[in-house]
């Protein structure tokens, strides 16, 4: 994971710190979600199983990244629905989100949604 990435914040590229490690969060997740996992397409795996079965979906969320070509805008209320399918979800772990207003779906990266 890099120290830092760039994002767009109203027309300006920010750098973002890292986020801050949680050991105790990161322990429960090599015990709870990726155990037994050894190669990195293996622990993509058995992460989007992990959170298909414990995301509690629909919930409310805003939108929190500018992401090019997405049609959602940041600040905005999506209703996530739950975790795209699986072969979308081998780099990045993706997540269905509908917009209230619209019968609309489409897939974002699950950390662009802010709960």
């Amino acid at each position: 994971m890099p120290k830092a990435w760039k994002t767009k914040n109203r027309g300006k590229l920010t750098t973002m710190p890292k986020p801050r490690i949680y050991p105790a969060r990161e322990d429960r997740i090599e015990m709870e979600a990726v155990v037994g996992a050894y190669r990195s397409d293996e622990r993509a795996m058995e992460w989007y199983y992990y959170l298909d079965e414990k995301l509690a979906v629909p919930f409310e969320a805003r939108v929190g990244t500018d992401l090019p070509g997405s049609p959602l805008s940041v600040g905005g209320k999506v209703e996530v629905l739950g975790m795209a399918h699986e072969g979308s979800c081998e780099t990045d772990m993706l997540v269905w989100v509908g917009s209230p207003r619209k019968a609309r779906r489409t897939s974002v990266p699950s950390g662009a949604a802010d709960r």
